[in-house]
């Protein structure tokens, strides 16, 4: 018998992928391949998508596609306690680095609520690469993570704590690992996980960000902060 053809995306998981800057930037036929290769699946808060030193080819391992809820890349040091890394948005795609050098995964992805999750198999994205423009547009994705690396490496060792932290919090508006060019004047994240991305404790990052505060560069809420002066804030990030 043949094999039924996947039920189609709700058009408002669709959206929540085309506001990707990366994949909106794809064209027409390699988004369709993308997504036509991908199995909706779902997730309940606090689940594991995968764990750092997961083989490639674990069950339901693949590239990822985020269409609903937000995901904690992380790890966890020797000492027991966890770095955040980042934090992912509906419309991204993430679990390619395993996928291309065939190593085990380098990071914890943890939900943070009910996911919806596109998965695409090895052996499917395997198939994707062959085609040129969807392996180049890959090779942009991961140009842009390293950017991103370099970009963190360069704030811990040459930026004051203050100066580190206005440019993450200029970095979480634009949707952190999205990057997208309008920013937003709220990023919904704890403090608590704002100072597991820093490596800082949470009673020293409530001294800066209550500095900040008082300066008429951010405003503190539960479980959110709004940016009230970006330029001010983004001066501030450059100011070493």
């Amino acid at each position: 018998m043949p094999t039924p053809p996947k039920p189609q995306l709700p058009a408002a998981l669709r959206d929540a992928m085309g506001a990707n800057p990366w994949f909106a930037s794809l064209p027409r036929p390699q988004r369709e391949a993308l997504l036509g290769a991908a199995e909706l699946t779902h997730w309940r808060r606090g689940a594991m998508v995968f764990r750092q030193g997961d083989p490639v080819h674990a069950a339901g391992s693949g590239l990822y596609g985020l269409a609903a809820g937000m995901i904690k890349i992380s790890t966890l040091r020797q000492d027991g306690r966890e770095a955040i890394l980042a934090v992912l948005e509906p419309g991204n795609w993430f679990g390619e680095i395993s996928l291309i050098d065939g190593s085990p995964r380098t990071h914890d992805a943890t939900a943070l609520g009910a996911l919806d999750l596109l998965v695409v198999p090895p052996e499917a994205f395997a198939q994707l690469m062959r085609d040129v423009v969807f392996a180049n547009a890959m090779a942009a994705l991961l140009a842009a993570r390293v950017r991103g690396l370099y970009a963190l490496m360069e704030d811990a060792t040459l930026r004051g704590l203050r100066a580190r932290v206005a440019r993450r919090l200029i970095t979480l508006s634009r949707g952190d690992a999205t990057q997208s060019s309008e920013p937003r004047r709220r990023v919904f994240l704890s403090q608590e996980a704002l100072a597991m991305m820093l490596g800082v404790t949470r009673q020293t990052l409530s001294r800066e960000l209550n500095a900040l505060a008082q300066e008429g560069m951010i405003s503190l809420g539960y479980g959110q902060i709004e940016i009230v002066a970006f330029e001010a804030l983004e001066r501030c990030g450059t100011g070493g």
